[in-house]
């Protein structure tokens, strides 16, 4: 069993000495934070890209500059134990730390470090991206890994690439593992999923200036007349317009339109913006009064969730293959009773991890956050039924072909925007739904979220996926009793997990309702701590 090679290590690792005075932290998105402050980060992901391969005898392992993030072999997020690791060894406060701590990682998990590594890496648009990728790649040179670039794409196009590259040449092959087998592949499955449908209508798809506006127009080409897609915000080099007044978060938490679609958007016509590394989607429309109506992520589980499960019934299939949705305790009322009245629905804490795993317990799992990031999971085990399944009728027939194309249009190694928006274009054309008719499915329940700035958010305790308190004693009660004088209340409270403020969130039947809760229950929290109400509800201003 070969050594590590220290030297090779610390004369590159000189050469990224961390900020003495920043601490890092490895979460669901990765290392969150300044481009600018992630140079020793980068190299020390790339070391521990490499050593994460070895451990799994030589699989490739993707490292994305967008958050820097870790990909595991099937595409999925970097296991959560792993998730320490990337922290302890982000934080070694200079050289000599760093060495000790991959030592001792190498050590505790028994990692062979003469097996070979492979890791594939790619970058989104920012201007930090070359210099970041060019510390990545120091990591990279300092354990000897076997790396390829796969340039500027999306976060959601380097997992794809990630599972076709572990994958290839096996019986669960996942695509071509190119650029262009992705394209080719979502955009195949969504003809055939089309065909004989009366042609869509132009789509607007914002890209929120980020990398999602280049794999977009690439999958355009792919589509042509399929699906015109008319492509705004794709300034992916102007200083400062990422995200910039458009993009879903923009969307979601305005609501509103991004202003530069203001002479474009026509009542009726259909939009969607994706987030800046187009791993999220908001849709949206104006209605017959010019009035923006947004069609978020609950919206987007009540209609692929539902029309699934039609498929399902219609293949034969109702009672062997189980669907079911995933949420958090964020979505809306209206649609957990829309989507209970026809699925097994199931809430879990908020996080893609949570809701990934938990999707993974159903034969076909969906989930979407609010957020618009989502996805849909099959299991193995429903891909062979699909397979080996001997249909009795023509319509049968049609409707386990479109379930297996759809295992084709769906990223299923992570919620991915643009497959996203394939999905839900494939179900309008299947429905012959407007905007409307998607809006009219069920009717939102008016929400408000509010954040209150807190000494100590570790003194909050929550517990049945964080929909209710345990701590500080006594309030969830308080709660409880106030909840009760609103017609369809609801409220919850929970930590943030990476910030000292405590978040509200509350809904009821009428929109001042929903305010008024909101801000009764955060003058509650307030008063439990004596902290800062931050983004008060306007009306309380």
């Amino acid at each position: 069993m070969s050594a590590l090679p220290v030297s090779s290590i610390r004369a590159l690792a000189d050469l990224h000495p961390k900020p003495s005075n920043l601490k890092f932290q490895y979460g669901t998105a990765g290392f969150r934070t300044l481009g600018s402050t992630l140079e020793s980060v980068m190299f020390r992901v790339g070391v521990l890209a490499g050593l994460r391969s070895k451990k799994l005898d030589g699989k490739t392992i993707g490292v994305m500059d967008n958050g820097v993030k870790l990909v595991d072999p099937r595409g999925e997020m970097l296991e959560a134990s792993w998730e320490g690791h990337a922290t302890v060894l982000a934080n070694a406060a200079d050289t000599d730390a760093f060495i000790e701590a991959v030592e001792n990682l190498v050590k505790t998990m028994k990692i062979d470090v003469s097996k070979p590594s492979r890791v594939v890496y790619a970058r989104d648009t920012r201007p930090s991206g070359p210099q970041l990728i060019a510390s990545l790649e120091d990591g990279f040179q300092a354990i000897n890994v076997e790396a390829r670039n796969a340039g500027v794409t999306t976060t959601p196009i380097l997992h794809y690439l990630v599972r076709a590259i572990n994958t290839k040449g096996t019986k669960d092959a996942y695509g071509e593992d190119s650029e262009e087998g992705y394209m080719n592949k979502l955009s195949s499955a969504f003809k055939k999923l089309i065909a004989g449908k009366p042609a869509s209508p132009p789509l607007i798809v914002d890209c929120a200036n980020g990398v999602g506006a280049q794999a977009a127009a690439e999958l355009s080409a792919y589509l042509g007349e399929t699906l015109p897609l008319i492509l705004h915000n794709t300034a992916t080099t102007a200083p400062g317009a990422l995200n910039n007044a458009c993009g879903a978060d923009f969307v979601k938490t305005q609501q509103k339109p991004p202003p530069s679609l203001a002479s474009h958007l026509k009542p009726g016509q259909r939009a969607c913006s994706l987030d800046g590394d187009a791993d999220r989607l908001m849709y949206y429309y104006l209605d017959e009064r010019s009035q923006f109506r947004m069609l978020d992520g609950d919206k987007i589980a009540a209609l692929v969730a539902a029309f699934i499960g039609d498929l399902v019934k219609a293949a034969g299939l109702d009672g062997q293959v189980r669907v079911g949705i995933v949420q958090t305790a964020y979505a809306n009322g209206g649609s957990t009773k829309y989507l209970s009245e026809r699925l097994p629905v199931r809430c879990v804490s908020t996080g893609v991890k949570h809701l990934h795993h938990a999707a993974e317990h159903y034969d076909i799992g969906v989930y979407f956050e609010a957020n618009g990031h989502g996805t849909v999971l099959f299991s193995p085990e429903t891909l062979k039924k699909f397979a080996e399944h001997q249909p009795s009728t023509p319509a049968q027939s049609t409707a386990v072909n479109h379930l297996v194309n759809l295992t084709q249009l769906i990223n299923q190694t992570v919620g991915d925007a643009l497959s996203d928006m394939l999905f839900v274009e494939v179900v309008l054309a299947h429905k012959s739904y407007s905007g409307f008719e998607w809006d009219s499915l069920y009717v939102d329940l008016p929400n408000r979220l509010v954040k209150v700035v807190v000494a100590d958010r570790n003194i909050f305790k929550t517990t049945d996926a964080e929909r209710r308190l345990v701590s500080p004693p006594g309030l969830q009660a308080r709660i409880d009793e106030l909840v009760g004088k609103y017609d369809s209340g609801r409220a919850f409270v929970r930590p943030s997990g990476t910030e000292d403020v405590v978040r509200v969130y509350a809904e009821a039947r009428g929109k001042a309702q929903a305010d008024e809760l909101a801000f009764r229950v955060a003058g509650m929290v307030y008063d439990e701590t004596g902290g800062d109400l931050a983004q008060r509800p306007v009306e309380f201003l």
